[in-house]
C-alpha cells in the first residue's frame, strides 16, 4: 500500500470510525455466537498473495464486527469500562503512525520528557503526596508485580536480584480475601509462591480488618518467617470496597513493611476533592497504581504506577548493556530501567490529548455524573420490595441481587439470579457481570462508560424489573 492509497483508505476508516462511535448504543451489546462461530469463517492458512484493502476491510464489517463484544456501548455496565475518547482515539493514531520505541530518552526525547511531565500533572490533579514519582505501564497486574518485586528486593537488600532464592527466606504478602486475583498471580511470578500469600479477613463493608493483619504479620514474625508486603486496595474488584488505608500504613510502618496500593479502578475517583477520602492514609504507601484506561477515558493501555523511592525501583530493575548506553543517561530518565519490558509504546500521549480535553473540571465532572446515576439507581434498588443491596456502594459500582418476598432459600436465590443474568446478556440489550459476596450469587452492575446517560441507566433498571417479573411469572 502506497501512501496515496494509504490516505485514501484513512479517511474512509475514520469516518466508519465516527460512525461507529455514533451508533455504538445500536449494537446488540454482545454477539449472537457460538464459540468456534468466528473460526471456521477464517482461512486456516495465510494468503501466500498480497490481498486488497476494501476485500480484508468488508472481512472486518462481516466476519468480525458480529464477533464483538461492545465495550463502547453505554449499555455495557459490566466488569469495569475499558474506556476511551475521541481525543484519546486520534492520539493512538498519532502514535500508530509515528511507530515510536519510547524505551530511552535517545529513542524518542520527546516521548520521555512527556511522559515525566505528564504523571507528574497526574500526581497533582490526584492529589498525591508531592514524593511520589510516576511512571506509565501497560496494567496494573504489571504495576503491581513491580511493586512485588521492590519490595522483595528492598526485604532481601538485592540479595535476590543477584543470587535468586535460597529457600530460606520465607518471605510473606498479605492482602485481602476481596483483593484481585492478579495479585496471587503476581506474588507467583515473583517467586514468593503462592502458600506465602495470606489473604487476611474482610469486613461487613468488604474492607481488610487492620486488627487481622496485624494478628497475621505477629503470627509470621513469631514463626520466624518475613512479613515482606502488604497489597491494600482501594476499589475491589467484587464490589469496589475500600481497605482503611491510614490505619493500614500505619501497621507497615510499625513492621516495616512495604505498602502496594492498588487503586486500579477506583483511582480514577481521586479527581474529585469530595472522594479523596478514600485515600487518607496514601502518605504512608511505597506505591500507587491506578488505570485511566479503566475510567479515565483513555484507550487501553495506559496504567499510572508511582513509587516513593525512585532509586529503589531503578535498582531492582535497571540492566545496562553496553549497546543502551548513552552520554545522556545520567542526565535523563530512562523509563526502560523503570519496568519489566525494554520496548515501550508512547502511551504518555494519548493521556496528554485526554487531561487537556477534557480539562480537569471536565474530568470531574464526568466522574461526579457517574457517581450520582449510581447513587440514584442505589436508591431505587433500595426501595424495591423485590431487590436487595449486597454491599455498600461507595463509587458507581451496585452488588445486588433479586430477591422476592417469599423466597428465603440461598440455593434458590443463587439460582434465580443467574437465571436473570442469562437472560440479560442473551437480550443483548445490556451487558452486566457477577460475583460472590458472602458467598451469595451477586449482580453487578457498573455506571462508567464514558459517554453513559441518565437514560442508559434507567433502560438498565427497566430491563432487570421486567426480565425478573418474567422470570418469575415463568
Amino acid at each position: 500500500m502506497d501512501h496515496t492509497k494509504f490516505r485514501e483508505h484513512a479517511h474512509k476508516l475514520v469516518d466508519w470510525m465516527a460512525d461507529y462511535l455514533d451508533q455504538a448504543e445500536d449494537y446488540p451489546v454482545t454477539p449472537d455466537v457460538e464459540p468456534g462461530d468466528i473460526l471456521q469463517q477464517l482461512p486456516d492458512s495465510a494468503p501466500e498473495q498480497s490481498e486488497d484493502f476494501e476485500t480484508i476491510f468488508d472481512d472486518f464489517q462481516d466476519i468480525i464486527m458480529p464477533g464483538m463484544t461492545h465495550w463502547e456501548s453505554p449499555n455495557f455496565m459490566g466488569y469495569f469500562p475499558a474506556n476511551k475518547s475521541c481525543p484519546s482515539v486520534l492520539a493512538e493514531m498519532l502514535t500508530a503512525t509515528l511507530g515510536a520505541q519510547c524505551m530511552s530518552w535517545l529513542t524518542s526525547p520527546a516521548a520521555t520528557e512527556l511522559e515525566e511531565q505528564v504523571m507528574e500533572w497526574l500526581r497533582k490533579l490526584l492529589d498525591l503526596p508531592a514524593s511520589f514519582t510516576g511512571v506509565i505501564q501497560s496494567t496494573a497486574s504489571t504495576s503491581t508485580l513491580c511493586a512485588l518485586l521492590m519490595a522483595r528486593e528492598q526485604a532481601s537488600d538485592f540479595r535476590i536480584n543477584d543470587e535468586g532464592f535460597q529457600g530460606d527466606e520465607h518471605m510473606r504478602i498479605y492482602c485481602s480475601s476481596e483483593t484481585h486475583s492478579s495479585i496471587e498471580k503476581d506474588v507467583k511470578i515473583a517467586g514468593f509462591g503462592k502458600h506465602n500469600l495470606r489473604k487476611i479477613p474482610v469486613d461487613k463493608t468488604f474492607g481488610l480488618k487492620p486488627q487481622a493483619l496485624e494478628e497475621a504479620i505477629r503470627e509470621d514474625l513469631e514463626n520466624g518467617l518475613q512479613p515482606t508486603a502488604v497489597i491494600a486496595t482501594i476499589g475491589t474488584t467484587g464490589s469496589t470496597a475500600i481497605d482503611p488505608l491510614e490505619t493500614i500504613g500505619d501497621i507497615c510502618a510499625r513492621y516495616d513493611v512495604f505498602l502496594h496500593v492498588d487503586a486500579a479502578f477506583a483511582g480514577t475517583a481521586l479527581l474529585v476533592p469530595e472522594m479523596r477520602w478514600i485515600a487518607n492514609g496514601m502518605e504512608q504507601a511505597d506505591s500507587f497504581v491506578f488505570n485511566p484506561h479503566k475510567w479515565m477515558f483513555t484507550n487501553f493501555d495506559c496504567s499510572a504506577f508511582y513509587v516513593q523511592d525512585e532509586e529503589l525501583l531503578i535498582r531492582t530493575f535497571a540492566i545496562l548493556p553496553e549497546y543502551l548506553k548513552t552520554p545522556e543517561d545520567q542526565r535523563v530518565k530512562n523509563y526502560r530501567d523503570w519496568g519489566i519490558p525494554l520496548g515501550r509504546r508512547f502511551r504518555a500521549l494519548k493521556l496528554w490529548f485526554v487531561m487537556r480535553s477534557f480539562g480537569a473540571e471536565g474530568l470531574r465532572k464526568k466522574i461526579r455524573q457517574h457517581i450520582e446515576l449510581a447513587q440514584g439507581l442505589t436508591t431505587q434498588i433500595q426501595e424495591h420490595p423485590d431487590f436487595e443491596l449486597l454491599a455498600p456502594v461507595p463509587l458507581n459500582t451496585i452488588c445486588f441481587r433479586f430477591h422476592p418476598a417469599h423466597i428465603s432459600d440461598e440455593a434458590k436465590l443463587d439460582e434465580i439470579n443467574e437465571q436473570l443474568l442469562t437472560r440479560i446478556q442473551q437480550s443483548g440489550k445490556l451487558f452486566l457481570t457477577h460475583t460472590k459476596l458472602n458467598d451469595r450469587y451477586t449482580i453487578r452492575i457498573v455506571i462508567g462508560n464514558t459517554n453513559v446517560e441518565k437514560r442508559h441507566v434507567d433502560n438498565a433498571w427497566s430491563l432487570i424489573q421486567s426480565f425478573s417479573s418474567k422470570l418469575i411469572g415463568g
